[in-house]
């Protein structure tokens, strides 16, 4: 089943899940008159973009196969709104192919509805101190891991590189764009390419690939 906002345009079909009653009917109130958005019944089919909404107080073991549920589902983006988020709840969030994370305490209507139509499009959202803090990780496992190892990776043009450092910087789709004198679209396919042809989840996974084999 389709449906259609006000101006004709298709609405993006949200399915909720939290950790209890409350804080899944504190989100439906703030997204059930979105008119960009169709709230969905856990089993309710949906031909359209689809976006799942993950509320949980932090990351565990039992959160991560949720994720990894939605994951395994495919055609379904996950955006995270989580309470807590330490630095190892981050990096699994990103292993589990989240695209967008919001904490709870600036969860505001807006901003969801930002990183949800962003994870409907195949767009990761994280604030820039998360991603920070995921890269500091990753390079952590680059240095302590496999530099030891004398490990070493390639696979990666220098075109893609120069987008996945600004990425990484905190630039958005657009602000790359400008910055290397694409157009929006190619700095999306040169990002689509990249995580196609490594198999990688999404954009955050990307940048975390290319810390790993040193490129960034």
């Amino acid at each position: 089943m389709r449906y259609q906002g006000e101006s004709g345009a298709e609405r993006i079909g949200v399915r909720l899940m939290a950790q209890d009653p409350i804080s899944r009917a504190g989100l439906a109130g703030q997204l059930r008159n979105c008119p960009q958005l169709q709230l969905l019944g856990e089993e309710e089919e949906y031909d359209g973009p689809a976006v799942a909404v993950v509320s949980v107080d932090r990351i565990g073991e039992t959160e991560m196969q949720t994720l990894r549920r939605f994951q395994r589902g495919g055609g379904c983006g996950t955006v995270l709104v989580a309470s807590e988020i330490d630095d190892a709840g981050l990096v699994a969030a990103a292993e589990c192919g989240v695209l967008g994370v919001v904490r709870r305490a600036e969860a505001s209507t807006e901003r969801l509805v930002q990183v949800i139509t962003a994870a409907a499009s195949g767009e990761g959202s994280v604030p820039a101190d998360l991603l920070g803090r995921l890269l500091d990780q990753v390079g952590r496992l680059q240095r302590q891991v496999l530099d030891p190892r004398g490990l070493a990776f390639s696979g990666l043009a220098p075109r893609e590189v120069d987008v996945l450092r600004l990425i990484a910087e905190g630039s958005d789709t657009a602000e790359i764009a400008r910055t290397l004198a694409f157009s929006e679209r190619t700095v999306k396919n040169i990002l689509h390419d990249v995580t196609t042809r490594l198999q990688l989840r999404n954009r955050s996974h990307a940048v975390a690939y290319a810390m790993r084999q040193g490129f960034i």
